[in-house]
């Protein structure tokens, strides 16, 4: 008898022991239970793993979009220099053969003899391009290695350099001619030299973190591994890394 009341008595304890556990796994009021936490746990780091990935996506993506634009800047500041250069050598041009710009009366472009500066092979008329509307005349800094008159550097572009306002378009005056004002027509005879900036800063390689870049001068092959110095055609990022579309961020 005492046998059988001293198992019902461990019986009891064990079954009280598994209530009470019980009774702490459930949910208290207002909470959760153990095992919707570990649930909760899991789909965060589901939801994670799956949002990490497409962040960083975005920020290289933000990052590509920066390289371009910085790329295109300095790819048309020394496009437009170029075009000013030429413009300003065949003036000097014009100017030693008596010529001018054909302010007075219009007439045919001067044509240039090869080799020639300003219109390498008789090339056309840098004043008949709409774009050029200065033309630069401080020809010092360009070297004898720089007869395309390229940029020698980026400092250049953005310190500026002296130019000249080129009273005559394609031939014409500036009175009758569209790129011009009444104002600036009436002030034709008053043109006096200005420093124009090409470039408002040297930007930052995003990909880099510095204003650091590679060059390629027009002397350059396209698969040249370096700069031959003689001035700047075309500009590249220094990143070797991969951009998203595959292509590697130095053959931008």
């Amino acid at each position: 008898m005492l046998a059988k009341r001293h198992r019902y008595l461990q019986t009891r304890g064990r079954g009280d022991w598994l209530f009470s556990a019980s009774l702490h796994l459930g949910a208290p009021d207002g909470g959760f239970s153990l095992i919707e936490l570990v649930i909760t746990v899991a789909v965060l780091a589901i939801l994670t793993l799956g949002v990490v990935p497409l962040a960083r996506v975005a920020v290289k993506r933000q990052k590509e979009q920066q390289l371009h634009e910085a790329l295109r800047a300095m790819r048309e500041a020394i496009d437009q220099f170029h075009r000013e250069a030429l413009a300003g050598a065949q003036l000097q041009i014009n100017q030693q053969q008596g010529t001018g710009t054909g302010t007075s009366t219009p007439s045919r472009p001067q044509p240039a003899q090869p080799g020639q500066p300003g219109q390498p092979g008789g090339g056309p008329n840098p004043f008949s391009d709409p774009r050029v509307r200065v033309a630069i005349t401080d020809q010092t800094i360009f070297t004898a290695d720089n007869p395309d008159r390229f940029p020698p550097d980026l400092d250049t572009l953005v310190k500026g350099v002296n130019v000249l306002p080129i009273a005559n378009a394609a031939g014409l005056g500036r009175r009758g001619n569209l790129n011009y004002s009444a104002t600036e027509a009436a002030t034709e005879d008053s043109q006096q030299p200005k420093i124009k900036v090409y470039l408002r800063h040297i930007p930052v390689d995003p990909m880099t973190g510095k204003a650091d870049w590679d060059f390629r001068s027009c002397y350059d092959t396209a698969d040249s591994g370096s700069w031959g110095g003689e001035n700047i055609f075309d500009v590249h990022s220094k990143s070797d890394g991969v951009a998203l579309n595959g292509e590697k961020y130095r053959d931008w």
